[in-house]
């Protein structure tokens, strides 16, 4: 009986050293999907080919899709897999909306340099942040910032430092423990985790308007964290319910999405933004 207790914790001590040293492929996929499949102006967009640099000296590659109606300017950042090429649809929904939109690739991911990171996350963020609000001028106030997954995490922490217009998280998730938690209940992974991407914390410290969407068929987030996220949040806050799995929720609720997250975009961004555009016309 010592004998095989020996061997299954052996083998318990190896999946537990396999977590804590492969963690960081289990958080990121840049190698699915690589390749740019599709640019914007193959989707009928007009853009611009965006290369920023992080403060580390990381080289990033982007989009910038204007849009003429000049209702307001969306920081996107996408999930942990594939790339900008593969969010042509959400780039679309926010050009009918009227919303310029920057969206980059994190390093290592697309055409951009380096390898992914927590802390690499934080600063593409950070200088996409600045393109925005110091190269193109664009006051913070009309700036909406959507995370999506683990993107949500990135925004919310970048809402946390700045005051954007309004933020938006779409199935996101509270904290890199939780989340792994629910996928090994049976290892002690709050103690193992290497990573935080503490959403829920970040929100706690934001102060703009706030828009969650989640799914309660979700199969890869659990819909229990984007209830936590809105509760974490400040007001003025709205809670979207979608339907469908974690990558098809946005297309089973397509209509009703757009229409609630514009709504909620006009009434606290797109004010300011023709404010502001009407006083610089002046």
């Amino acid at each position: 009986m010592w004998s095989v207790l020996g061997v299954l914790a052996a083998a318990y001590a190896g999946l537990v050293g396999v977590l804590y040293f492969s963690q960081s492929s289990m958080v990121y996929y840049p190698e699915i999907g690589r390749e740019m499949v599709v640019t914007p102006r193959q989707a009928g967009l007009d853009y611009e080919d965006v290369k920023l640099v992080a403060a580390d000296g990381v080289a990033l590659h982007g989009w910038f899709v204007p849009s003429d109606q000049s209702h307001g300017t969306v920081l996107f950042l996408h999930g942990n897999a594939g790339n900008i090429s593969h969010r042509i649809d959400s780039l679309l929904m926010f050009h009918r909306l009227g919303y310029s939109t920057l969206i980059i690739d994190y390093r290592g991911y697309g055409n951009s340099s380096g390898k992914p990171s927590e802390q690499g996350t934080y600063e593409d963020a950070e200088a996409a942040w600045r393109h925005l609000t110091e190269t193109r001028k664009i006051p913070s106030n009309t700036i909406v910032l959507f995370g999506e997954s683990l993107g949500g995490a990135v925004v919310a922490w970048l809402a946390a430092r700045h005051r954007p217009g309004a933020l938006v998280l779409a199935s996101g998730f509270t904290s890199v423990p939780d989340l792994a938690a629910k996928f090994y209940p049976f290892l002690p992974v709050r103690w193992l985790s290497r990573f935080d991407y503490d959403t829920r914390s970040y929100l706690r410290a934001v102060e703009a308007p706030v828009f969650i969407a989640h799914s309660p068929e979700d199969e890869i987030i659990p819909y229990q964290h984007g209830r936590a996220l809105y509760d974490a949040a400040k007001a003025p806050k709205q809670f979207l319910e979608l339907s469908g799995g974690h990558n098809e929720g946005f297309i089973f609720m397509r209509e009703s999405w757009v229409q609630a997250l514009g709504e909620f975009l006009n009434r606290h961004v797109g004010g300011a933004a023709k404010h502001d555009l009407k006083r610089r016309e002046n």
